[in-house]
């Protein structure tokens, strides 16, 4: 038989969440908890600032399509023959009586601008495009993975925090239970119809009793802690109110199928595939010619000469690699495993989210029945607990069977409150993991 101390040694871990620190107490729905917890939890706020960064790469990859202007200007003097000649040209100043040695000092401000675009760049831009695309993608399904987490912790959370109160209750009518016992015993004693140690086996018992009260207590104290804690909130040593019968739980449902392909990871994965094939071929787009139009216009102004003048240039370039040491082989190796480590991590998660469903439902399967069991468990309990109660006090009962009645009596309201709470949890947890919204 399982003592109630050594049940609460094994119950307790389970609500031992971590802990927070302080915030206002309120009655908690949990639609109203799972908002909280979005709006506040870090977990969501990084993904949030990552499908920013993605967004800002596809951005950056956009402006491949777009025109690139850029202004320079410069003021300069010298009295380098060939520095001072090149402005004296660009001025407009040249005369056939120059010195071609000895310029002088000359001065110019150059300013310029120049407008460039690429017209061919083998594939590299658009495949660029479409791996920021991709990840883009590839982040908002992290953040509805992150947000489909957030809200089963968070259901787990209150599950938790009411767990631990209500076998905190089942402790509580078992601790007055012994005091009722003790109290009869010792007046069966004082009459001389008990032994002393009968009466000294039931105070152990009633003080063993107390004790995972307390330690049960301490539980339920660090499950609210835990429960702040989920919803990025600092934590109260206040009493946290939940809401009964809370429509979240009734409304819950369990799927009518196992299909997990819309799980948010997956879908994640898959986009990054695409990115990383996508980056394949911008690699092996570096083997292909560049092609990029120009025009530039210059003027230049010279105070020592007072003159002026300007010019403009404009064309076309090509631009082939024709041997970089390798350089656009070995990215285009490299790419290409990066899309098999990518398939190969895409492979592992459907396996083990597989397994991680099939352990869902055999938890659900079987808290299902445990619920079964401890409610006839209970009835059954209470039941021999009322008659043994009735023949103790009229000395037809030995100490011992007394103290083996009420720990069993314990024990099984406790595994009751343990399945109630687990069904729920476990049934959040599968909808969790078949990728479908924990509380609908």
């Amino acid at each position: 038989m399982l003592k109630p101390a050594s049940f609460f040694r094994a119950l307790v871990p389970g609500v031992l969440l971590l802990a927070g620190t302080a915030s206002a107490t309120t009655v908690w729905s949990i639609d109203e908890a799972v908002a909280t917890a979005l709006e506040h939890s870090p977990d969501t706020q990084i993904a949030r600032e990552r499908i920013k960064g993605a967004q800002a790469m596809v951005a950056q990859t956009d402006s491949a399509w777009l025109p690139q202007l850029s202004l320079h200007g410069a003021y300069t003097e010298t009295n380098s023959p060939m520095m001072a000649f090149g402005s004296i040209l660009n001025q407009r100043a040249f005369n056939f009586g120059l010195d071609f040695n000895h310029p002088g000092r000359i001065d110019n401000l150059n300013t310029n601008g120049i407008l460039a675009y690429n017209i061919y760049a083998g594939g590299r831009a658009t495949a660029q495009r479409h791996a920021a695309q991709a990840g883009a993608s590839a982040a908002t399904h992290d953040l509805q993975a992150a947000q489909q987490a957030l809200t089963a912790e968070v259901v787990k959370a209150i599950l938790t925090v009411q767990k631990a109160r209500q076998a905190t209750v089942a402790v509580e009518a078992g601790v007055k239970a012994y005091e009722a016992a003790v109290s009869a015993a010792r007046a069966r004693y004082e009459a001389g119809q008990m032994l002393k140690a009968d009466l000294l086996s039931l105070e152990v018992q009633l003080a063993q009793t107390r004790e995972s009260l307390i330690a049960i207590r301490q539980g339920a104290q660090l499950a609210q802690s835990a429960f702040y804690y989920v919803l990025g909130l600092e934590a109260s040593n206040e009493m946290a109110e939940f809401m009964a019968d809370d429509p979240a739980l009734a409304r819950l449902a369990l799927p009518t199928s196992l299909d997990y392909s819309t799980r948010p990871e997956l879908l994640g994965l898959e986009e990054r595939l695409k990115a990383a094939e996508a980056m394949v071929i911008a690699a092996r787009g570096g083997r292909k010619p560049t092609v990029n139009a120009f025009a530039s216009y210059q003027y230049d102004q010279g105070w020592i000469l007072n003159r002026h003048g300007d010019s403009w240039l404009a064309g076309v370039t090509v631009d082939l690699n024709v041997f970089d040491g390798g350089l656009t082989s070995g990215k285009i190796r490299q790419t290409s495993a990066e899309v098999n480590q990518v398939k190969a991590m895409l492979r592992k998660a459907k396996l083990g989210i597989g397994l991680e469903v099939q352990q869902a439902r055999d938890t659900h399967t079987n808290a299902l029945e445990r619920m079964a069991v401890s409610a006839q468990s209970v009835a059954q309990a209470e039941e021999s607990a009322a008659l043994t109660r009735a023949r103790f006090k009229s000395g037809a009962v030995l100490t011992a069977e007394m103290i083996g009645v009420e720990s069993r009596l314990i024990e099984s309201r406790l595994r009751q409150t343990v399945a109630q709470a687990d069904e729920r949890a476990a049934l959040v947890e599968l909808r969790r993991a078949l990728g479908l919204n924990p509380v609908i």
